[in-house]
């Protein structure tokens, strides 16, 4: 009885969350032009995605946005942990501190904020990709330092300071022992900032050229306007989102899975 109520509870949850997302997958094969209107089964929505020059530059854009600033966050994050696990212990406490405000701020802050610092202090003009660059990477990087600073605890400390004492210098030592065993992390903390790169809104509307959409505010904009079948082709891209990231845990979780087999033996 207890297995069954927990399989319900399990259950109930996991289609809260899920059953909107599968509705949208569902209406993104019909010809259906608004969620409640039952359409016969139909490829428009993704002919539509896949040959509309308007949609495909946008998702271009977004996803070479999303790579960089996940690159540059990656950097950062990796740096930043790397320098506070090494570091005493006030001025780790410091740097987790100040990692945490980021976290927990607004995301419509933190926008506002890039803006005014970099068009009104800086005089750097909207037009250019510096201050959406900077917000996002301001956004994504203490995740990933969140990531990649839990894998610096469970290393195996004692590899560092053999490697020395065997001659090797400190940047060495990192390159050669530090970095290959904080790897998952740092590979979590890069998916982490693509999705965060991909999900904002708030940031990117602040700090965004005036000719340039992500996907996030391309949405919304769209959502707004007159043109039916640009928002039935945005459900084409949700689900091909939606997809994509479930392969992507999948994968990532079947190899983390395999590695510790391997480890087990």
């Amino acid at each position: 009885m207890k297995n069954m109520v927990q399989h319900v509870c399990i259950g109930f949850v996991l289609l809260f969350l899920y059953a909107p997302i599968l509705i949208l997958v569902v209406y993104s094969f019909t010809d259906a032009t608004m969620l409640g209107a039952i359409g016969g089964f139909s490829f428009h929505n993704y002919e539509t995605l896949f040959t509309t020059e308007e949609l495909l530059g946008m998702i271009k854009g977004t996803l070479l946005l999303a790579f960089g600033v996940a690159a540059l966050s990656t950097l950062l994050g990796t740096i930043g942990a790397i320098g506070a696990f090494y570091s005493k212990s006030g001025t780790r406490k410091i740097i987790e501190l100040a990692n945490q405000v980021p976290v927990v701020n607004a995301d419509v802050v933190t926008g506002f904020s890039i803006c005014i610092l970099m068009i009104a202090l800086f005089q750097v003009r909207k037009e250019t990709f510096i201050p959406l660059v900077i917000g996002q990477t301001a956004l994504c990087a203490p995740f990933v330092y969140l990531s990649v600073l839990p894998r610096l605890k469970q290393m195996d400390q004692q590899l560092y300071e053999a490697a020395l004492d065997l001659g090797c210098t400190p940047m060495k030592a990192l390159i050669k022992v530090t970095i290959p065993q904080i790897v998952p992390g740092i590979a979590s903390g890069f998916m982490t900032a693509i999705t965060l790169s991909l999900d904002d809104y708030f940031i990117a509307t602040y700090t965004k050229p005036a000719t340039f959409d992500t996907i996030s505010t391309y949405v919304v904009n769209a959502t707004r306007g007159s043109q039916t079948d640009i928002k039935t082709a945005l459900w084409a891209l949700s689900t091909l989102i939606f997809v994509a990231v479930v392969g992507i845990v999948v994968i990532m979780n079947l190899k983390n899975k395999k590695c510790r087999g391997r480890s087990g033996k």
